[in-house]
């Protein structure tokens, strides 16, 4: 009979003169790893339950706890890694597919570190933000191609409904049930205070979020979960989910576990039943399907709220954009493959898609060069980190950014990547009533609304060092990128020259 080899990945230690037994890891861990042993009279630890949360390590009023790697590995194989072996050992003994969560951990390449920022400081001078004018709002929608003035020679300001942003952020799709009741209140209530949005993801809206509906996008899905006619006008947007960056040409799958009284009443399906959203939408199998739901959408809201397409970053994703720009849509959002999720095949998640650099320059260029352009918003997401991603994604084409994970760790997210579980000590990616009130709405929309304040300034300096005053002026500004470390092909797609020249 075979023997299963799977040391625990971390191991605790525990300052025994530091430990003081209070007891307060026990208490903090949803995993169960510490308990007190009465024999010994002392803290013990099961360290195979670990994920390495830092909870515990958090918490001690001594500072007696920290977790490490575990250095008791199989023997050395570059290309049977310890992990690649510890996955066959579970699949063997389950017979069940893998399932992990938050976005690709693999040392991937993350071409926003290969793209540096130009400077002005001559011909052309920098610009001061904090005295003279610099404009980050933006709106998302539909755009004419050029300006038209009535027989007085005043514009003519008929838009199609758009999407108004402080700055070109957002906060991305996470649905109700895969994270918290206080995850999502902190978000709504951040958007509102920002002047920005977020979105509700598949899993409708609760009643409480209604009041925050200026500032909320409803997603509707192929489960169609939470969809309604309420829901649907309560929206500054509405986004029609055809993919997602994490698991693109799949589904998605919330476990019975969460769906307890509220998620259920808002999901609209019976409590404990999984929640498994088909991976096509059963009613969408062309663009000419697609551009029917984009107006049955715009029926049922008279046509006053723009509607998005969100897919994921795959090979044809040019072509797929091109397609999405003429159905009516008024907004496209991109997803790539570093995108979060709170639960995805491993395989899935780690092997399938394409980074959000090259699909939104891939994008950028198609719609530009179809002369369709201004007929879509661009949004991008997928593993936006910082100010300076933002800027980058800006300035290869995109109109804002979709930010989640960057998000989750303003709430308090460890990365420990064990959201389906349903254990999240931090009180995010749980339903658990006593790990959901670890979570502080008040403190939590503090930290959003300090994050999003830090990025927005940043922002602001680092337009002023390329001597461009709005967002207006950055977007597809490619002129103002330099690639290092990137081959030939990888430097046209993106559209920009190499560092030096």
């Amino acid at each position: 009979m075979a023997v299963d080899f799977i040391y625990p990945e971390f191991e605790v230690i525990r300052n025994e003169d530091r430990c003081i037994a209070c007891r307060a890891c026990e208490r903090q861990c949803a995993n169960e790893v510490h308990f007190f042993s009465t024999e010994r009279e002392k803290m013990m630890s099961d360290e195979s339950k670990c994920v390495n949360c830092q909870r515990c390590v958090s918490l001690c009023p001594t500072r007696a706890l920290k977790i490490v790697k575990s250095d008791c590995t199989l023997r050395e194989n570059a290309n049977w890694q310890n992990e690649t072996i510890r996955e066959v050992y579970k699949q063997a003994a389950s017979g069940g597919v893998l399932l992990s969560s938050m976005g690709n951990p693999k040392p991937m390449p993350v071409y926003w570190d290969k793209i540096l920022i130009n400077a002005s400081q001559v011909t052309n001078p920098p610009i001061d933000p904090l005295r003279e004018p610099m404009e980050t709002k933006v709106f998302l929608g539909k755009k004419p191609d050029k300006i038209r003035r009535d027989e007085k020679g005043n514009i003519i300001c008929d838009l199609p409904p758009q999407v108004e942003l402080s700055m070109p952020i957002m906060f991305s799709a996470m649905s109700y049930g895969s994270i918290s009741y206080n995850a999502h209140c902190s978000l709504a209530r951040a958007a509102t205070e920002l002047g920005i949005v977020y979105n509700t993801g598949e899993g409708g809206l609760h009643e409480d979020f209604y009041k925050y509906g200026k500032n909320t996008i409803v997603q509707v899905a192929s489960g169609r979960f939470g969809v309604h006619e309420v829901y649907l006008e309560a929206g500054a947007a509405i986004e029609i989910k055809m993919g997602q960056g994490a698991k693109p040409g799949i589904g998605g799958h919330l476990p019975g576990t969460k769906i307890v009284d509220d998620v259920s009443r808002t999901r609209m399906i019976p409590e404990g039943s999984d929640a498994i959203s088909p991976a096509p939408h059963h009613d969408i199998y062309s663009i000419e399907d697609l551009r029917q739901l984009v107006y049955s959408l715009k029926e049922a809201t008279e046509y006053k709220k723009p509607i998005i397409v969100k897919v994921a970053a795959v090979h044809n994703i040019a072509a797929i954009a091109s397609g999405i720009a003429r159905s009516g849509a008024d907004i496209i959002a991109i997803d790539g493959f570093r995108g979060g999720t709170g639960a995805a095949p491993t395989r899935i998640r780690d092997n399938v898609g394409i980074p959000i650099e090259l699909a939104l320059a891939s994008v950028d260029r198609r719609l530009r060069d179809e002369g369709i352009r201004n007929n879509v918003s661009l949004v991008v997401g997928g593993s936006v980190r910082s100010a300076s991603d933002v800027v980058k994604a800006i300035a290869l084409g995109a109109d804002a950014c979709y930010i989640a994970t960057a998000a989750l760790l303003a709430l308090g997210c460890h990365l420990c990547r064990t959201c389906q579980t349903g254990k999240c000590n931090w009180g995010i990616a749980t339903q658990r009533p006593d790990l959901v009130k670890r979570l502080n709405p008040d403190m939590g929309s503090e930290r959003l609304v300090n994050l999003m304040t830090a990025w927005r300034h940043e922002i602001m300096e680092i337009m002023g060092a390329m001597g461009i005053n709005s967002i207006e002026a950055l977007r597809g500004n490619r002129l103002m990128l330099r690639g290092v470390g990137l081959n030939e092909k990888e430097l046209e797609i993106l559209g920009i020259a190499h560092a030096g020249e």
